[in-house]
């Protein structure tokens, strides 16, 4: 019966899988030709590209937050403190050695005085030193958060709810302020700007004598690898301990869990890929300061796992891009002071700045009040499942798959 159960289900899995490597592969051909087919002159376009590498960017954080507020049920709000940690590390790391007089002006040219790109470039290449150098960037930067976090969990993994809210929080405001204290300046810069390094204008590839540019794909690489590396943790037996602890800490400590080591470990793990994120921001932004880093970006980034849905990782990854595409592009006409239809401009009073903002927060109320679990709840978007019923067929009940098992 467990070989007939296994046949029952194999083609809808085998076939979900090959449609999710064919969007996949359709996904990044459609970026690799919006970085170089495409017109980039056209507003359209620059505005799509935009979007979507800010809403690859955010849907890693959401999905790291939501690894900690969702699966393991850790209400944390020191998000936004992990990134800037993230952005720094990269930055600090990928200013070129002849811009640091230039960059740490006020400060004798800082005090790390070498580039990860520069030298790899020095042995690759250019283009190969760009791309492998912001690469380890990159996973330095995540292990610069990672490691801050270690340190912090230690005192206040022991809180709990609201409490672990406020200390993670306050975390968040005392890293933002000590990035800005001129004692650091020769690391930090102090409350000027890190820029001139390693950005996503930086990653491209030369094939004969025609350069591509992968601006679009590197994020969106970074971003799928990193959420990869989530949905298999969730799915092992750490994940399963994640969302005991969550659901019943006295029962899963009783079942044998170590709940300060399981909770550390979700901590630190998303602080690491929240590093990553904020690294690859500092890519999109090409320039970082401490001062953006407040606790509303923290804010956000819950309200996108809100809308999403707490404990879907699917969820998150939706309503990041949902959330950038309206605030950034779809509702842009609201400040314009007008509408254009049929290359006829009418001009709407209460179009003006600010509008913008207040239609986006009643779409979100209406969001909430109406998916008060969010868009996805706790289930995941599975093409095998999409497969299986629009083939008419129920998916096996777990009593029942375990009863056939045996």
């Amino acid at each position: 019966m467990g070989k007939k159960l296994t046949a029952r289900k194999a083609p809808e899995q085998k076939i979900g899988s090959l449609v999710a490597i064919l969007c996949i592969i359709a996904l990044y051909i459609f970026l690799f030709c919006l970085d170089n087919v495409l017109p980039a002159s056209n507003g359209n376009v620059q505005m799509l590209i935009t979007v979507l590498k800010k809403g690859a960017i955010y849907a890693l954080v959401c999905v790291s937050m939501n690894l900690l507020n969702g699966f393991t049920g850790l209400f944390s709000l020191g998000q936004a403190g992990f990134m800037l940690i993230g952005a720094y590390a990269y930055a600090i790391f990928a200013i070129p050695a002849d811009q640091h007089s230039a960059v740490y002006q006020y400060f004798d040219g800082g005090a790390i005085q070498f580039s990860i790109p520069e030298v790899l470039g020095n042995v690759l290449g250019k283009n190969g030193g760009a791309f492998l150098g912001a690469l380890i960037c990159i996973i330095i930067a995540g292990c610069v958060a990672a490691i801050f976090a270690a340190l912090i969990g230690i005192p206040v993994l022991r809180l709990k709810s609201d409490y672990l809210a406020i200390a993670t929080l306050g975390f968040a405001e005392i890293i933002r302020a000590v990035f800005q204290w001129n004692g650091l300046g020769k690391i930090t810069n102090g409350s000027n700007l890190l820029r001139k390094y390693t950005n996503f204008n930086d990653i491209q590839i030369q094939v004969g004598g025609t350069i591509f540019k992968l601006g679009t794909i590197f994020p969106f690489f970074i971003a799928t690898l990193s959420i990869l590396i989530i949905v298999l943790l969730v799915t092992s037996s750490y994940g399963r301990a994640f969302k005991s602890i969550r659901d019943d800490e006295v029962a899963a400590e009783a079942m044998g869990v170590n709940l300060f080591k399981h909770k550390m470990l979700s901590f630190v793990i998303s602080s690491f890929f929240a590093g990553v994120g904020g690294a690859l921001l500092a890519m999109f932004q090409t320039t970082v300061q401490a001062a953006p880093f407040r606790s509303s970006m923290t804010y956000e980034i819950l309200l996108m796992v809100v809308i999403g849905g707490i404990g879907s990782i699917t969820g998150s990854v939706i309503a990041s891009f949902l959330y950038i595409s309206a605030s950034e592009w779809w509702l842009r006409f609201l400040d314009s002071g007008g509408v254009t239809l049929f290359h006829t401009h009418f001009n709407i009073p209460f179009f003006r700045d600010g509008f913008r903002k207040v239609v986006f927060s009643v779409v979100i109320m209406v969001i909430v009040l109406f998916f008060s679990r969010g868009i996805m709840g706790d289930k995941e978007l599975s093409f095998a499942g999409m497969i299986r019923r629009l083939r008419g067929k129920k998916a096996v009940p777990a009593a029942e798959g375990e009863e056939d098992a045996q």
